[in-house]
């Protein structure tokens, strides 16, 4: 009878022990989801743009070994790299990377832009922050950049003074030693497949620079793509064959050799749209956008794709024969709804000096 009391004791005790211990880890979860969690304080936002986000592309396992027609030193030693100087032209540079990410280029992405964009400035007397409007949006498309497009981001200084100006030229990419080749894209354009420029980093380049240019008969054939080999040694042979009194892009780029001929399989890696008024009946517009790689938009009289022309001045510039005009005017328009996609920047205003020529300005191009 006393064992059967204690039995009776030792399990009632245990029962009252496993019951507590449970009540109390239910007050405790109880306290803690009524207990008002303190604000989290994010810390504000730094003036510098941060160099990169994520993995770049080009160094997996993948990537480095196993990828055909990899480029001399793999995919993680070739670069798109684009040179900023203007804040018109940080929206192109952001939609190129944005096709190279979503058609999966293992080329590596750089931009370079002025440092200054990166200093703070107080308003005149007023002891704030002074936000230029265009700076702001620069800095947030280059964030933008860096987080969603895996694209590295550099500051840069004038490092050169030509005449009175100065000037971070164009060769100041044949700095970039890290990398054994570069392609360089003069804006405005699209990139309608990568796979075309890509391969340019497989190409034979016995010299230190090479452009590729097409364009009608009667334009200057400055070249559309630029490949670069940078060095320390070939960087400081080309900075000092500037001239000392003016420094002209134009100039420069025009000096650039020229690939005289593509392989059979790169022929229609680039085309421009200037060309395309040359272009006769037996054009194919749908073959011409599903084949050309790279689309450099240049046409006489016109600013640019970033401008919302008159439609007066379009219609007098662009292609006659049905099948060109397509094809023209499917580019145009493709820019723009890109640049709305990506940047979430509608068409600059035309300046006066265009607008003056009459037309209604308009957001599509029509037929």
């Amino acid at each position: 009878m006393a064992i059967s009391s204690s039995v009776v004791f030792i399990f009632t005790t245990l029962l009252f022990l496993s019951g507590y211990v449970l009540q109390q880890q239910t007050v405790r979860s109880l306290q803690a989801a009524i207990k008002p969690q303190p604000a989290v304080v994010q810390p504000p936002p730094s003036p510098v743009l941060a160099k990169h986000f994520g993995t770049p592309p080009g160094h997996s396992f993948f990537d480095k070994y196993l990828a055909s027609n990899r480029p001399k030193g793999g995919w993680a030693k070739v670069a798109y790299v684009q040179l900023l100087r203007e804040h018109l032209h940080v929206c192109n540079a952001v939609m190129l990377f944005a096709v190279l990410e979503e058609q999966e280029s293992l080329a590596q992405r750089v931009i370079l832009y002025p440092k200054e964009w990166d200093e703070k400035k107080e308003a005149p007397g007023k002891g704030r922050l002074d936000l230029n409007p265009q700076v702001e949006t620069s800095k947030r498309l280059l964030r933008e950049a860096a987080k969603r497009y895996r694209v590295m981001l550099q500051p840069i200084k004038p490092m050169v003074k030509i005449g009175d100006e100065s000037v971070f030229p164009l060769a100041g990419l044949l700095s970039l030693s890290g990398y054994n080749r570069v392609i360089y894209l003069p804006p405005s354009g699209l990139i309608l497949d990568t796979s075309g420029l890509d391969h340019l980093f497989t190409l034979p380049m016995e010299s230190t620079m090479l452009g590729i240019s097409a364009g009608s008969e009667d334009e200057t054939h400055t070249p559309s793509i630029v490949l670069m080999r940078p060095s320390k040694e070939s960087f400081k042979e080309t900075l000092s064959s500037l001239p000392a009194d003016k420094y002209s892009e134009e100039e420069f780029l025009s000096k650039i050799p020229l690939l005289p001929d593509l392989p059979e399989d790169q022929i229609h890696v680039l085309a421009k749209t200037s060309g395309l008024r040359d272009e006769d009946d037996a054009f194919d517009a749908d073959k011409f956008m599903d084949g050309t790689s790279y689309v450099h938009i240049s046409d006489p009289d016109i600013l640019g794709p970033e401008f919302d022309a008159p439609r007066q001045l379009l219609a007098s510039v662009r292609p006659k024969k049905s099948e060109p005009k397509k094809a023209w005017q499917d580019i145009y328009e493709r820019y723009r709804q890109q640049r709305m996609d990506v940047c979430g920047l509608d068409l600059e205003p035309t300046p006066n000096l265009l607008k003056d020529m009459a037309g209604t300005p308009g957001q599509e191009i029509s037929s």
